[in-house]
């Protein structure tokens, strides 16, 4: 994590909180040329838009008065979502045994997309257990091969 998406997720826990929020994560990107400041956050029963509304306005009025971020920024509040990404330990060890998608950088097996349970995580590599016709296989992904891991939702 950069230190300005440190210095915004220490602001946000506390204001999150106040919501009965849990910040999930912040990232701060650059889109087609303009930049975003985005705080995930979380609730047990799902985040409401007067909680996302609520947080936003308290970590902007934190914003202005810091102005930590010398360019210009859109800042977006919104839930981590039923699909979420998984980056870090804690995030695999809460959804261990729950059905995931790997995106890889190279296709294996002519696929660029797994999906299975989360059958392990072991420093940056992820073991899925993928339903085969004969039965669940383990399949590992080493940390180098994995563009984005993603809880996975069947709409």
């Amino acid at each position: 994590m950069s230190k300005l998406t440190e210095r915004v997720t220490q602001a946000a826990v506390p204001i999150a909180a106040q919501q009965g929020c849990s910040v999930w994560d912040v990232e701060y990107v650059k889109e087609a040329g303009a930049f975003f400041l985005r705080i995930y956050i979380d609730h047990p029963d799902g985040v409401t838009i007067d909680q996302c509304e609520a947080v936003s306005h308290a970590i902007s009025d934190w914003l202005d008065e810091t102005d930590p971020i010398a360019e210009s920024y859109t800042l977006e509040v919104s839930s981590a979502g039923a699909d979420r990404v998984l980056k870090r330990p804690s995030d695999f060890a809460a959804f261990m045994g729950k059905e995931i998608s790997v995106r890889l950088y190279q296709p294996r097996d002519k696929k660029k997309e797994w999906i299975g349970t989360l059958a392990e995580y072991d420093a940056g590599a992820v073991v899925l257990s993928v339903p085969q016709k004969t039965g669940n296989i383990p399949v590992r992904f080493e940390k180098n091969e994995i563009a984005q891991v993603r809880l996975y939702v069947a709409w």
